[in-house]
């Protein structure tokens, strides 16, 4: 349906005989459909081109002490956006061209006017100020979508300096802004088969779609990402990169308990069929050789018997052992201060950390940091850790770092060594029972861990590389409290 409200023009001229003859021009304009006023103030006229009273202003080169040029640059200054076209008595192609660099859309001369020029003058000024509203409303949109986006939205050149991103940065990665602009998309790319990936297919295909790879925070911290990016070229010929970085680890680590859930109800029920299936044949040895310790006399065939005895014995008490970690731990929760638990886990490990000249470093916030725990069941459990990475370290140069942060609605708990790291085959395998790189080691420690993690609802990740390091990531609910600990952080030697 047409738009038939009238189109409000203002003529802003000091000179009233002027105004009629221009106006004129604009009434005589076949099918037209105006509402024309006059102001000879040039104070007035800033004041309603400031305010948007107005689709179009004709604006008099000279208007007394002052000029049409000025109040061009006082409107465009104020927030006019509406077309303005600037009315000079005589041709001047220097007022001409400042007038339309500063922003008119069209320069008259008054003696040269017709009824034509007028309009089709009014036709172009009012379509390109359709236009260029629309793209104005539509780089407003765009421009909140790029700025209020969670996910990191990023401009670079071809050799992928960024040349603008979003403020999602510096809540996905630890940077800011002015931070990111110094840097180049791979700087934060972790391994270089991803970063010679992403280069080449840009380069080559011209993009790259649903990438999956690993970001490294300005903290240190791994972030696993999914990158989308697509190389194009403007007007001029100038080529850039636009893309999206959206943050999947949440995803990739509730995967990753899933699968361990999963893993360990399996392992649970083989655990519990196997035992089963053993015990009874098993039982019936013990009882028999029991039976026949009576009747036997000879010493030698007792020392069989013996050993058959042990041994049974032996294996009696590995099924035992293997049902407990696999087997939901039955814990008692009540809302507990992780400071204080952990402080027990160092007093308990204090010796070990002493004996291998091992530097400790403890980080926690000044608040109370409080979550459901059964105190012994998770005193034991972190303390399977903290062995393990003591246990990891070279004397004389090992670092462990224990750290304790608020993270949304979790309390997470970092426990970090220098030590010699586990490859990426055996991550998987570390809470499978009886997995286990140690020599006399039995591999149910961390099977026990994670049982009894599970049963306080919290989620663990390990990270690590070899020769280098582990870390273990463990988010527990939080749960709120008020009051303050005074703990902040402590390093021992």
């Amino acid at each position: 349906m047409p738009n038939t409200r009238k189109k409000k023009i203002l003529i802003v001229d000091d000179d009233e005989d002027d105004f009629i003859i221009t106006s004129g021009y604009i009434r005589h304009i076949p099918g037209g459909n105006f509402e024309i006023e006059w102001c000879p103030k040039y104070k007035d006229a800033l004041q309603k081109m400031a305010a948007h009273e107005f689709d179009l202003y004709f604006v008099d080169y000279r208007l007394g002490a002052r000029s049409g040029v000025e109040l061009l640059k006082e409107a465009l200054d104020a927030g006019c956006e509406e077309p303005i076209i600037l009315l000079t008595g005589k041709g001047n192609y220097e007022v001409d061209i400042e007038a339309m660099q500063i922003g008119a859309v069209d320069y008259l001369i008054k003696s040269d006017l017709t009824i034509e020029k007028m309009e089709r003058c009014i036709r172009y000024a009012l379509e390109r100020f359709a236009t260029l509203k629309a793209l104005r409303a539509n780089e407003r949109k765009y421009r909140s979508i790029f700025e209020k986006s969670k996910d990191l939205v990023f401009l670079t050149d071809e050799s992928l300096d960024f040349k603008d991103v979003n403020d999602a940065g510096f809540l996905l990665l630890g940077y800011t802004k002015a931070e990111l602009l110094q840097m180049n998309l791979c700087d934060l790319v972790e391994q270089e088969a991803h970063r010679e990936f992403i280069f080449q297919s840009l380069a080559y295909k011209k993009e790259v779609n649903d990438r999956e790879v690993v970001l490294v925070s300005k903290d240190g911290e791994r972030k696993s990402c999914m990158i989308t990016a697509k190389q194009e070229d403007d007007p001029s010929g100038f080529s850039f990169v636009q893309g999206i970085v959206h943050d999947i680890t949440n995803l990739r680590r509730m995967e990753k308990a899933t699968l361990q859930g999963e893993k360990l109800a399996a392992t649970g029920r083989l655990v519990r069929t196997l035992a089963h299936e053993v015990r009874n044949p098993l039982n019936n040895i013990t009882l028999s050789v029991e039976q026949m310790q009576h009747d036997v006399q000879d010493e030698g065939i007792k020392v069989y018997m013996d050993i058959i005895q042990r041994n049974s014995k032996r294996i009696s008490d590995l099924i035992s052992q293997l049902l407990h970690t696999s087997r939901p731990s039955e814990i008692t929760l009540e809302q507990r201060f992780i400071q204080s638990i952990l402080d027990e886990v160092i007093d308990a490990s204090i010796d070990r950390i002493t004996l291998k000249k091992i530097k400790l470093k403890v980080n926690y916030p000044d608040e109370a940091v409080m979550i459901d725990a059964d105190d012994e069941k998770l005193k034991l459990a972190l303390l399977n850790i903290v062995i393990n990475a003591i246990e990891a370290m070279e004397e004389g140069r090992g670092e462990l770092e224990i750290s304790v942060y608020r993270e949304a609605e979790q309390v997470m708990l970092v426990i970090e060594d220098n030590g010699c790291g586990i490859s990426e085959e055996n991550i998987s395998r570390l809470f499978e029972p009886y997995f286990t790189q140690k020599r006399n080691g039995m591999g149910l420690g961390l099977a026990f861990t994670l049982n009894i993690l599970q049963s306080h609802k919290a989620g663990i990740e390990v990270s690590s590389k070899e020769g280098e390091g582990t870390r273990f990531m463990v988010g527990f609910p939080a749960v709120t409290v008020t009051g303050g600990t005074g703990i902040s952080s402590v390093e021992a030697e």
